[in-house]
C-alpha cells in the first residue's frame, strides 16, 4: 500500500539467469567488439551521495567534505573512486515499469548459467566531481576458450566500460573479467 491516490504495482527484480543469453563459444566470438548503447546516469554526481558514502566508510578526506577546498583542488566535491559504478546503477524499481539495461557481459551467448567476477581494473583519467553527469559504454573485449576450474567448466568474458562526463571527456575506464560457467556437480 502506498501513499497518495494511486499505489505503484509491485514489480519483482528479475533473476539474472532469466536475462542471460545462451549459445556457443563461436556465437560469443562473433560478438567480440560489440559495444552497448550509451547509458547515462539518471542523476548528477551529488554532494549528498558523496558525503553519505564517505560517512559510511568513515573517510574524512577533505575533498569529500570541504566544498571550498575541493573547489580549489578539483573544481568541486570529489567523488570517491569506489563510487564509480554506483553513479550508473539504476534503481531496482521505477514508476511505469521501465526496465534496466542488462550488462553486455550477460548478453554474450555462452553455455553456463552461473557467473562470478574474476578481476576488475579501473583507471581514472580525470576527477569526477559534484555536478558531473556520467555516461558509460560497455564493450565486449574477449571471450576465452573453454576452461576447467574448481568451480566448473566455462569461459572468461572480458569487458571494457568507458565512462565520460557530460562534456565527452573520458573520466575512467573499467576492465572487468567474469567467469561464466556450469557448476561442477557436488559429490
Amino acid at each position: 500500500m502506498g501513499f497518495g491516490p494511486q499505489s505503484a504495482p509491485a514489480r519483482h527484480v528479475s533473476d539474472f539467469s532469466q536475462r542471460l543469453a545462451f549459445g556457443t563459444y563461436e556465437d560469443a566470438l562473433r560478438m567480440v567488439g560489440t559495444k552497448s548503447e550509451p547509458r547515462t546516469a539518471a542523476t548528477a554526481v551529488s554532494a549528498a551521495r558523496i558525503q553519505l558514502f564517505a560517512a559510511m566508510v568513515r573517510d574524512g578526506n577533505r575533498s569529500y567534505w570541504d566544498s571550498e577546498f575541493a573547489r580549489q583542488h578539483w573544481g568541486g566535491l570529489l567523488a570517491p573512486p569506489a563510487l564509480l559504478m554506483g553513479w550508473l546503477i539504476a534503481p531496482p524499481w521505477q514508476p511505469g515499469g521501465r526496465g534496466t539495461a542488462s550488462l553486455i557481459a550477460l548478453r554474450v551467448p555462452l553455455p553456463g548459467s552461473t557467473f562470478i567476477n574474476a578481476a576488475n581494473e579501473v583507471e581514472f583519467g580525470e576527477p569526477i566531481v559534484e555536478g558531473d553527469v556520467l555516461t558509460v559504454v560497455d564493450e565486449l573485449v574477449s571471450v576465452s576458450p573453454e576452461k576447467r576450474t574448481r568451480l566448473g567448466v566455462g569461459h572468461f568474458v572480458e569487458t571494457l566500460e568507458t565512462f565520460r562526463r557530460q562534456d565527452g571527456t573520458v573520466v575512467a575506464t573499467c576492465r572487468n573479467t567474469l567467469f561464466r560457467f556450469t557448476p561442477e556437480a557436488s559429490s
